[in-house]
């Protein structure tokens, strides 16, 4: 299933600070329940500001001008509030609006001196998973990592939500709201963006990685070759400028991976790495005959690690675009535990 992104929530609160810093409030948004269909899930974030300063979505575009009106009279008050949108009643909803469930939407104002946001930020940073407490509309504020409390503003927490969290940052995929001794908490998990790490930085490599590093990937490119593994041609990407024999399988575990050299020998030195760092995907680009001698040459077979072979969705691809759309949607596939089937028919547009 989706997740809720811990860089999301820096983003949004990265740039809430440079409305601060030209003077204006700012406050953060967020889906904490949804019945139905809907653009976005529970854990969603934007940003707004006073001066009509935005940031991500919480709909296709047809409820931000709604919302930003309520969050002007959170700004202004200071304080909280839940919006509550029924979009199935469409004789209030004249805006052709296609997803025809219900949504309920936090709008936080936030300051720049609130002692628990500044530890919020500082957690985010960190990269490490961060479970965030909020009692709706306004009330008790927690923040924990595993079992360790790193921030605490308000009355205590209802025993029974001590449990939730425990299993939540273990499991938890998706934030919810959770009814207790009559209190409403909203309990959301945030985690890494996956690590995609495509070995090759050729032409086609460019819109992968870009497609990739837009769909919440935090993208790596393995490629020696300085004048092409660079950040003018991957500017949202890290860089290994280095052999595949001569990087770290131990720092480089748990990753999706594409292996897209064009180049055999160096293409088998990447799949023997990427096998051998206990990988959740491996991609390989070109015919599956070419896979499968590399694999012969390495001593591994396609049963020797998750292995996609050739890589990407059936879309009749052929631009080097069309291509990184195919490969990211397969990647978005099993990174979701999607089926990539065609949603038509399907009564629920998250329908896995």
């Amino acid at each position: 299933m989706p997740v809720s992104y811990l860089d999301e929530a820096l983003q949004m609160l990265r740039r809430m600070e440079e409305a601060w810093n030209q003077g204006e409030k700012a406050a953060l948004l967020m889906v904490t329940q949804v019945k139905g269909s809907s653009y976005r899930l529970p854990g969603a974030k934007m940003m707004m500001a006073e001066k009509g300063r935005m940031l991500g979505s919480l709909s296709g575009g047809c409820l931000e001008g709604d919302l930003f009106y309520y969050a002007e009279m959170a700004m202004k008050e200071g304080k909280p509030r839940l919006v509550q949108y029924d979009l199935t009643e469409t004789e209030i909803w004249t805006l052709g609006i296609g997803c025809k469930g219900e949504m309920e939407v936090a709008i936080l104002p936030i300051s720049r001196d609130d002692p628990f946001w500044r530890s919020v930020k500082e957690a985010l940073s960190r990269e490490e998973p961060l479970t965030l407490v909020l009692e709706l509309p306004e009330g008790t504020r927690a923040l924990y990592r595993g079992g360790e409390l790193l921030a605490w503003d308000g009355p205590g927490l209802p025993f029974p939500l001590k449990e939730i969290l425990e299993d939540g940052y273990t499991t938890g995929t998706r934030a919810e709201v959770r009814e207790l001794e009559g209190r409403r908490f909203y309990v959301d998990t945030m985690r890494p963006a996956e690590r995609l790490i495509i070995c090759g930085a050729g032409l086609d490599a460019v819109p992968v990685a870009s497609l990739a590093a837009r769909s919440n990937f935090r993208v790596t490119i393995l490629d020696p070759r300085p004048e092409f593994n660079s950040r003018a041609r991957f500017p949202q990407s890290d860089h290994l400028v280095m052999e595949p024999e001569e990087a770290d399988p131990k720092a480089l575990q748990e990753s999706f991976w594409l292996i897209m050299n064009h180049f055999q020998r160096r293409d088998e030195a990447a799949l023997r790495l990427a096998l051998s760092a206990r990988p959740k995907y491996v991609g390989v680009l070109g015919p599956l005959a070419r896979t499968l001698e590399m694999l012969e040459h390495i001593g591994a077979t396609l049963e020797s690690g998750p292995i996609r072979a050739p890589v990407g969705l059936a879309l009749g691809a052929e631009t080097f675009d069309e291509v990184a759309v195919s490969i990211v949607a397969e990647l978005l596939m099993v990174r979701n535990g999607a089926s990539g089937r065609p949603l038509h028919g399907q009564p629920k547009i998250h329908a896995v």
